[in-house]
């Protein structure tokens, strides 16, 4: 019984230091605004992930459509920091 408990101790210890490792954001910066070639304006912001990785952010909709990456039909939320947990876990 002992050794059936402590191997799902060290299964359940193991499976959340894997999920607190995860990247987060650190920080959110402003980059540029721009116009598409339709003239539909969004604004570029970096993500900066615990892990060092640097991640892009396009807002839409006067900041109402988060997109990771330039795309605004794939990845997107309606709130930034949702949008940065994405691009930090991919």
């Amino acid at each position: 019984m002992k050794k059936h408990l402590s191997i799902a101790l060290t299964t359940t210890l193991v499976a959340f230091s894997l999920s607190a490792s995860a990247a987060r954001p650190a920080s959110i910066t402003f980059e540029s605004n721009g116009t598409t070639a339709d003239g539909v304006e969004y604004a570029n912001f970096s993500v900066k992930c615990s892990n060092g990785e640097k991640q892009i952010l396009t807002a839409w909709d006067n900041r109402k459509k988060w997109c990771v990456g330039s795309d605004p039909l794939e990845n997107c939320h309606q709130k930034q920091i949702k949008t940065a947990k994405k691009a930090c876990k991919d």
